[in-house]
């Protein structure tokens, strides 16, 4: 397998940005496919041809604002054959802004008070959760509006009733993955959020896969 050129983009208002992303940054240069670069807060490096370079741009950013220009840069970079990994808040980024939000493939609505729950694999199948077993995280469970035909992968119970915690999907001939877990440094640095990390991003970003 050759490199992967990864963008880690981070930023936006409310989450310790900052701190996941120094986590996040830490996990993914465990493994050595990986090929990192780290742009943070500037959305304009989503403007077309800006992202060129990469293979897969894993998100962590929360609300905002995009525009135009922005948007379609990045959907269409991925629509084009890339991938994309959304952490967390990636699900409530650009709440304005429809195309988005169905690149992405659900979006935020609530989250009861951060605390321990527990995360089932609901398929066993898919080489991002093959061997995981049902495992328990202290985090913030996020609420999700979702469109039903993701590949919902692992999931977890809230108020009687399953909800996504990672699934994944396409857009055009690009990947996406999603993975709700990570509110904090903290929750980062569980070991199965790293694990569905690097895997979830070899995904996304592996076409052949």
């Amino acid at each position: 397998m050759g490199k992967i050129n990864t963008l880690v983009f981070a930023g936006g208002s409310i989450h310790d940005w900052k701190g996941c992303s120094e986590v996040i940054t830490g996990i993914l240069s465990n493994h050595d496919t990986f090929e990192l670069t780290i742009i943070e807060d500037d959305l304009d490096a989503l403007i077309s041809p800006n992202l060129d370079p990469y293979d897969l741009i894993v998100f962590y950013y929360t609300v905002g604002e995009i525009n135009d220009a922005q948007k379609n840069g990045l959907l269409n970079h991925i629509s084009s054959g890339k991938g994309y990994v959304g952490i967390h808040s990636a699900a409530d980024s650009f709440r304005d802004c429809p195309e988005y939000r169905a690149m992405v493939g659900g979006h935020f609505i609530t989250h009861p008070h951060y605390r321990e729950y527990q995360v089932s694999i609901t398929d066993s199948e898919h080489p991002i959760t093959s061997d995981l077993v049902e495992f328990n995280v202290t985090d913030e469970q996020y609420i999700l509006d979702y469109d039903h035909r993701v590949n919902v992968l692992a999931s977890a119970l809230y108020k009687g009733s399953m909800m996504p915690v990672v699934w994944t999907k396409n857009w055009g001939q690009g990947k996406v993955f999603y993975l709700a877990l990570g509110h904090d440094k903290k929750a980062c640095q569980h070991e199965n959020f790293a694990v569905l990390l690097q895997r979830g991003a070899l995904w996304a970003g592996t076409l052949e896969n």
